[in-house]
This record gives C-alpha cells, structure tokens and sequence, in this order.
C-alpha cells in the first residue's frame, strides 16, 4: 500500500508499505515512516493519508484510508499549513480558526446529513529534519536543544463526488433549474448552521460538492467558519473567505452575519449561471453586480439574487429560509379567476354602420420571452460618496461667493445656493454628474470666476490682496468641510444600524 507523506517540501513523499492491510487491527499497527524525511506517516494510529486533493492559503488536503475497517472506508485528512509571512498575533489567529473549525464540526456531528462528519483532530509534534528520524507526539522525550515542528490535522468523512467548480469546467453553465436546485439543498444546510450560532464565511462553488451516488450536495470546508457570539461576531485581524464571493462587511473586517453567506452564495449562483468569474461580474467602477445581461432568468429568481446581493447585510433576507419563501412564492402560477356567466343583455336590432376607416397598423416592439428586469443602479462607494461631498462643497463654496457678490440680498443669495446646491446632489444621486462631469463642472465654474471679476467681489473680504486665493481658499476650505461633515455622518449611520 502507498502512503502519503504530508510534511511539506519532502522530495519523495510517496512510500510504498507493503505489509499495510487496512484491515489490521490497531494493536498490531506500528507506526510507519516517510523514507525520504522521516516524517510519521500514520495519523492519530489509524489514519493513512494516500494522495493529495487540494491545496489552499491555509493548509492542504488528503485523500485518506481509515485502518480497522472492513469495508475499506474513506477519509479526508486536512492539514494546517499558515503562510510563513504571518505575525505570532496572526498565526494565533488562523490556529483558533483551525480549532474553532474542529469545534464547530464536533458540535454539528451527525446532526445533518450534508455537513461531512467529523472523524478524528490531532496534533503532532515531529523532531526537525537533519535527522534521518522522527518522532510522533514526543514532547516529553526532546531536549530543548531539539527544534520541533507542530502539525495540526482534521480528519473528515470522504464525500466521493465533484465540487460545482468541476462540473462547470467540465460542461459549462448551469441552467435555472439546476440552480434553483442548488438554493434549495444548500439553504436549509445554512439555516441549520445559523441556527447552531455558526457561520461558514467561505460559500462557493468548490466547498459545494455533488456525491455520485446520487443528486446529494454537502456543504464542506468550514475552515473559515466564525461563532456567532450575541447576534454578531467579533473583527479579527486576519480576513477570511474568498475573494469576490466575500461580502464588504467580511472583506473590511466587520462584523458577519447569516446574510453574509447568503450574498455568497448569491455570487456562487450567478458565477453558476454565466460561466463567468465574480470579477467579470462585478462593475468596480459603479460598485454593482453587471449580470443581468449575461443569463436569462425569470423575474422571482433575478428579484431574489438581487436582494441577495445588496452591499448591507440589513438589506438582505436576514435568513436562508426568506430566501426558500421567496423562491417558493414566485414559483406559483398566477392564480386564475372564474367569473359566474352573464346572461346576455337583450341585443337591439342591427343598424346600417359604415365601413371603418382602415388605419395602418402601429408599428410595435416584440418582446422576446424570458425578457430580463431593468438593471438597479448599484450602492455608492465610499469613494464615490467622498468624491461627491468633495465636489459639491467646493462648488458650493464658489457659488457662495458669486451669489453674494452679484445679488445685494443676503436671503436671495442663500436660497437660491441652497436650491443649486440642492439640485447637485440630485443629480448626483441620479448618476446624471459622473466623476468627469464633475471635473468639467467644477473648472466651468472656476473659469467663469477667474475671467469676471465681478463674480469673485465678496472674496476680497477673505484675502484682501488676491480675491482669486480668497476664491481657492474658500472653496477647498468647503470641500473639506463636507467631506468631514459626510465622514462623520456615515460613521454615526453605520454605528447606529450595528447597534438597531
């Protein structure tokens, strides 16, 4: 039998043991060796790790055999691997994720037929190479001149099947249905995990997997999965999950909530029904999700995706079961009416109509069947929003100075800066002012400031000796106003909605 080495680096980890049968008892099983640098191949003294799966940013994945049983039985070995340019803080805090993951699936232990059960977590503890020889949990045994390198290993039950990753690399998009289905397998499997105080934090299509028994998905990796403590969870200093499936609360560090895997696995559905990576998705320059175009979907599952997938964790369902009642709702045909006959009215008799004038026909648009919603404009993003009250100050702060120059009454000058002012934001709001617009605008207004002197009269109050620094000074002074004055605004709106 061939056993796997899973230290990592070694040259020649594969290691033939012949006299291995799995199934010899685990009194007559000694522990066996890696030839090439003498790492412990037996784990926990009945696990034998056979070939690799997978390898993450985190760790590394095995395909395994489990000794003392008859029917050959398979097992997952996962081992943690950090990255060596982690801190001691950050290397403590993938080792809690680690045995928090252990936790959570000993808790969740056969309690759910698609979560993969949990078989065994173990330490080793193996004596620096430069040596020829190793040593399993010996930590009583070293000298402290002995370096020893810990291992960490989570053994998991096999689920012989393929990720939704394969399956669309194998045959391309997935239809509606089959996506529908997807929801609804791996929803109630959220909203157990949920009700059980966890969440995954790593929702995509590789941790989806497709046993080949039959139609079965399980939910896998919980590797970044966090306690939920008190409604909501605390930051950490490492962010966990993917990128482009992790919602903005996860990828700033905040807090995550039962919405945060249902936007990703929003994202798993639409990277599911185009073909597409979430970066291909994803407009970054609106900060909206640009796949309507891409499928063709009905209007209830668009609705639901949509939703799913808006920037604030309270816009979205707050539960994977919304998410059931909304697919199930819009699922129902439209319920048909059957009106009592009326009996007809007494027909008067026929009286000579001429003939109608023919009209030729108006010319229509078809509608194709299967016609998708009209795009919603997507959230601001911070930047954005930082851009606008830059612009709108400053463009605010030079027409102060115009409307008090050219206007002698000091209440017509507020209100019609007010209404202007106003009428920006609008705008902006609307998307009708772009960034670019902005620029051309702002400058617009600057030049028209710099070329009339009688525009820029009031500034002189400002700077005696050069009205145009007075001008300069007052707009750049607005502009920074409200961008203070919109920072410390969205920070009391985000504490406030964390606390309600």
């Amino acid at each position: 039998m061939e056993i796997y080495c899973t230290r990592p680096g070694c040259q020649s980890p594969v290691n033939s043991i012949p006299d291995i049968d799995e199934n010899i008892s685990l009194e007559e099983t000694e522990q066996k060796y890696c030839a090439a640098c003498g790492m412990p191949l037996i784990l926990d003294r009945r696990f034998l790790p056979v070939r690799p799966l997978s390898r993450g940013a985190f760790g590394a994945t095995f395909q395994g055999a489990i000794l003392r049983s008859p029917v050959k039985r398979q097992c997952v070995v996962k081992r943690l691997q950090p990255p060596t340019h982690l801190n001691s803080s950050q290397l403590e805090g993938v080792m809690r994720a680690f045995r928090r993951e252990a936790d959570v699936l000993d808790r969740l232990r056969d309690r759910h037929p698609q979560i993969p059960a949990l078989y065994a977590y173990c330490e080793m503890h193996v004596v620096v190479a430069g040596q020829n020889t190793a040593s399993e949990d010996v930590s009583c045994e070293l000298t402290p001149q002995q370096p020893v390198q810990e291992f960490f290993y989570l053994v998991q039950e096999f689920v012989d099947g393929e990720d939704l990753r394969q399956e669309i690399a194998q045959r391309g998009r997935f239809s509606e249905a089959e996506v529908v289905d997807v929801l609804r397998q791996i929803l109630p499997v959220l909203q157990f995990i949920h009700d059980n105080g966890t969440i995954h934090r790593d929702i995509k299509p590789d941790n989806i997997v497709r046993d080949r028994a039959g139609d079965k998905l399980f939910l896998i990796d919980f590797g970044a999965v966090k306690q939920v403590v008190a409604g909501v969870s605390a930051q950490s200093s490492i962010v966990f999950g993917t990128q482009g499936y992790a919602p903005p609360e996860q990828v700033s560090g905040e807090p995550v909530y039962p919405s945060t895997d249902l936007y990703a696995l929003a994202v798993t559905c639409i990277t599911l029904l185009s073909g597409l990576q979430p970066t291909e998705l994803f407009d970054s320059y609106r900060n909206e999700w640009n796949w309507h175009s891409r499928v063709q979907v009905s209007p209830g599952l668009v609705d639901a995706i949509d939703r799913m997938l808006l920037p604030a964790p309270s816009q979205r369902f707050q539960s994977a079961t919304e998410v059931l009642e909304a697919l199930k709702t819009s699922s129902k045909p439209p319920a048909v009416v059957v009106m009592p006959p009326v009996p007809p009215a007494a027909t008067p008799p026929p009286t000579q109509q001429p003939p109608p004038t023919q009209q030729p026909p108006a010319p229509g648009v078809a509608t194709p069947p299967g016609r998708l919603q009209p795009r919603q404009k997507g959230a601001f993003s911070l930047w954005e929003i930082l851009v606008g009250a830059a612009f709108t100050g400053f463009e605010g702060g030079l027409l102060a100075i115009a409307l008090t120059s050219l206007l002698p009454n000091p209440g017509l000058s507020v209100g019609l800066l007010g209404t202007i002012v106003g009428g920006l934001i609008y705008a902006q709001y609307r998307r009708t002012i772009e960034q670019t617009q902005m620029l051309f605008i702002g400058g617009g207004t600057l030049a028209l400031m710099v070329f009339f002197p009688a525009l820029r009269a009031t500034a002189a109050a400002i700077y005696p000796g050069s009205p145009l620094t007075g001008v300069l000074f007052a707009g750049w002074l607005a502009a920074l106003c409200a961008i203070a004055g919109t920072a410390v605004f969205r920070l009391i709106y985000k504490l406030l909605s964390n606390i309600l």
